[in-house]
């Protein structure tokens, strides 16, 4: 494989995007997404985020991939994973991809021109085209819309991970990805945080992301998704809407295993999301998971 070129200057918009890459035991596909993202014409550094792989994952890479930096975990830290790459990749954007999604040529070099314009745009959502075919994500069709004035794009409160590019520090300072979320609906909490913090976040149909599941998939995880959005209600939303999104996930666990399972799951949770809440109630700025 060919070397990568090194980031020369971080305030040219061409090159200052890098691309971080959390996965597990998805080897053969990740190892495919590199090429892709080794041929973009930006040449962006990329850090793989390897979440106790149990495939020879983080070998594979670093044998066939020298310029990627390769992070192997201990443990499986779920979205938690892409903090610490985005902590060690240093350049001022990070954009996000999965194991089997990637960016298209000039999508990176176009978000951080809107970026550097600006200023205070904390997040950028992609155009997520889906399969061979390159359907639209129906998440990117929903933002689709007009673009108010000093905004790169319409703007969201929400974004699908594998098509976000963020401003690093707005990023991180926010909090990034909760520890505790595992992967499932862990964007929601992101979103609300950097807009507290005075972030825009916009969606932009000029940048694309390329998502080409293989449709093994990894399980039923529904019930993370619904324990997450009960954890992100409890921290963030109002008295009313914590006292539906709990009705609901109650209603829901009569019939429904995913529900069940995701109730008890959030319960012994709840107390640090009440501390969470206090905190947040306390200071929205300065939030941290």
């Amino acid at each position: 494989m060919s070397a990568r070129a090194p980031l020369a200057n971080r305030d040219d918009p061409e090159h200052s995007a890098g691309v971080v890459v959390a996965t597990r035991n998805r080897r053969e596909r990740l190892l495919q997404t590199l090429e892709h993202l080794e041929a973009l014409p930006e040449r962006p550094p990329v850090v793989v985020v390897d979440n106790s792989s149990e495939d020879g994952t983080a070998e594979a890479v670093s044998e066939g991939f020298p310029a990627v930096r390769v992070l192997a975990l201990d443990r499986n830290r779920g979205a938690f994973a892409r903090n610490l790459g985005a902590e060690k990749i240093e350049t001022p954007l990070v954009a996000f991809s999965d194991d089997d999604s990637w960016w298209a040529p000039g999508a990176l070099a176009r978000a951080a021109r809107a970026f550097q314009r600006f200023p205070r745009t904390g997040l950028i959502a992609a155009r997520i085209l889906v399969g061979p075919e390159r359907r639209i994500d129906p998440t990117s069709a929903a933002m689709r819309g007009p673009t108010p004035p000093r905004l790169p794009g319409p703007r969201v409160n929400g974004f699908v991970a594998c098509g976000a590019i963020v401003r690093r520090r707005a990023f991180l300072e926010a909090g990034g990805f909760s520890r505790r979320f595992l992967i499932g609906g862990e964007e929601d909490l992101v979103a609300i945080d950097m807009a507290a913090a005075g972030w825009d976040l916009c969606y932009m149909d000029a940048v694309v992301a390329l998502h080409v599941p293989d449709g093994g998939g990894r399980g039923d995880r529904s019930w993370l998704r619904l324990r997450n959005d009960l954890w992100t209600s409890l921290m963030r939303r109002p008295p009313r809407a914590v006292l539906d999104d709990t009705a609901r996930l109650l209603a829901g666990a009569g019939r429904d295993p995913a529900a069940r399972r995701a109730l008890a799951e959030a319960l012994p949770g709840l107390p640090w999301a009440a501390w969470q809440r206090f905190r947040f109630a306390l200071d929205p700025r300065g939030s941290r998971r």
